[in-house]
């Protein structure tokens, strides 16, 4: 099927609900700017976004160490 006959087929469809909640979706969805993906950032509490953020505050300042480092330190409690 063609792009064309894709969106005919895509428009006879939508013509034919009666579900005010589904032509609501489909609004929203139309309105979306192209590419949009939603963004989790705003979706998450102010606690969860203080510590992502104290998290990069920390990097920047150096004040993190590599998988590796954790791994040696904790080595004896992470055996097999």
């Amino acid at each position: 099927m063609n792009l064309s006959a894709e969106k005919l087929d895509i428009i006879q469809r939508i013509c034919e609900i009666q579900d005010n909640d589904l032509i609501d979706l489909i609004k929203n969805i139309l309105t979306v700017p192209n590419g949009y993906k939603s963004d989790w950032w705003s979706n998450i509490s102010q606690e969860e976004m203080a510590s992502i953020n104290r998290g990069l505050d920390d990097l920047q300042q150096g004040n993190a160490h590599s998988h590796d480092q954790i791994r040696r330190k904790y080595e004896k409690w992470l055996k097999d």
